[in-house]
């Protein structure tokens, strides 16, 4: 006999008593302090957690306060399950988490969510569930000459997590992703680079797609974050996904028809949206130019494969596009998995340059630098001007919003020459 709502209910979780225990790990101050943050130095691993045994991980938070935007490409996380010498998972900090090429959206999904805090500092949210069956390691290495986190140099976090008394099924695959990226893509036919061929151009094997994912084994994608940096201008999305499953070839049995396709968005989005399962988080520019950030999370319809998968997309329509891209793919499958290609070291990881971005990071770090000064005191105008444009400056820097904050950050001036910032 069934029991209706009790059975089907997407709440289920929530009712249901489990034999399991939950438990968290933290930066909180073990002296019972307040400086609950760790400090990650130059080119340190932190180790977030360590644990033996079998659970699930289940929810993964952190965040800094007027961090570098360099911190998130910089910072790797790497994650290892049942005792692997190599990783599961290694990515940028900041792509993890969705906020991909060193611009914070802000954003909700069912599977990673970014919130507002006080302008220069966002809350980061990833609701994976990280099954393992005799242990768990979850490390932060710092690829910089400077201490995460800013000025303060603090990160803070929380990794919740439940404890198993047996080893969890043998059909449950383990959590994996994995960052690439191609700074510029390179166009097939040079005399139709960066030209919109709307009906030309013909591709019919996929062979030189931007290739986001190469696994072997057996398992399932569960999730798509790609970012791409139109510097070719124009529209640049009329790429198609291919995904070829168990070594098939051309056609594959997954074929797009545009990339505004695979994340949910009408033609041509020209402005940012985000749901439950697709979102375009980052539309920088209404003109397409600069960053575009998109996500598709798979969770009623995960790609399945038994012996491989190979996920890839056209850069323009026939690959006639060159632009930065970078992607961040997300699987289950059971182990051993196939090797990751070895991750770019941290300064080729970095976002091209913009004059506008530069300027604006200079700024930001002259602003942190009062704005962590406590031996100064500000009068009653100048506490104001440092809440309401300092924070609206810092917000909309790490959001992308450049030429905004240029001009917020312009009525900061007077305050930073005063005191020599």
């Amino acid at each position: 006999m069934g029991y209706g709502s009790l059975d089907t209910s997407s709440f289920k979780n929530l009712f249901t008593i489990r034999d399991a225990r939950s438990r968290r790990v933290s930066s909180w101050d073990t002296m019972g302090g307040n400086r609950d943050w760790i400090s990650v130095e130059p080119h340190e691993t932190a180790i977030l957690l360590d644990v033996e045994g079998s659970g699930c991980i289940t929810h993964f938070y952190w965040t800094m306060i007027g961090n570098d935007p360099y911190d998130l490409r910089r910072a790797v996380v790497r994650m290892y399950w049942d005792g692997e010498e190599t990783p599961s998972v290694e990515v940028p900090l900041g792509d993890f988490f969705g906020a991909a090429n060193c611009v914070v959206p802000v954003f909700t999904s069912d599977l990673v969510t970014i919130n507002r805090g006080m302008g220069v500092s966002f809350g980061f949210n990833c609701y994976f569930p990280m099954p393992f069956s005799s242990g768990a390691r979850i490390e932060l290495y710092n690829e910089s000459d400077v201490g995460l986190g800013g000025l303060i140099n603090a990160y803070w976090y929380h990794i919740e997590y439940e404890e198993y008394d047996s080893p969890i099924p043998g059909d449950i695959g383990r959590f994996h992703a994995q960052w690439r990226r191609e700074c510029l893509t390179k166009s097939v036919d040079k005399e139709a680079k960066n030209v919109q061929l709307w009906w030309d151009g013909v591709n019919l094997s996929g062979e030189d797609n931007y290739v986001i994912l190469e696994a072997e084994g057996l398992g399932q994608l569960v999730g798509l974050l790609l970012n791409v940096y139109n510097v070719a201008g124009g529209w640049w999305g009329e790429g198609d996904d291919m995904i070829f499953v168990d070594g098939e070839s051309f056609p594959p049995r997954y074929h797009g028809t545009g990339t505004e396709e695979i994340f949910g968005g009408g033609a041509c989005p020209t402005r940012p949206f985000s749901g439950p399962y697709t979102g375009f988080s980052v539309v920088q520019n209404p003109d397409f130019s600069g960053n575009n950030t998109m996500y598709r999370w798979y969770v009623h319809d995960p790609v399945r494969f038994t012996r491989s998968i190979k996920v890839g997309i056209e850069h323009g329509h026939a690959n006639n596009f060159e632009n930065d891209y970078s992607s961040v793919a997300y699987w289950y499958q059971t182990e051993p998995a196939k090797p990751f290609p070895p991750l770019p070291p941290a300064e080729q990881r970095l976002p091209l340059p913009s004059e506008e971005f530069l300027k604006a990071r200079s700024l930001l770090e002259r602003l942190m630098s009062l704005w962590f000064d406590f031996s100064l005191e500000f009068n009653a105008e100048e506490k104001e001007l440092l809440r309401a444009a300092g924070s609206s400056a810092g917000e909309e820097f790490y959001m992308g919003k450049w030429a905004e904050s240029l001009d917020k950050f312009a009525q900061l001036m007077p305050l930073l020459e005063k005191y020599g910032r």
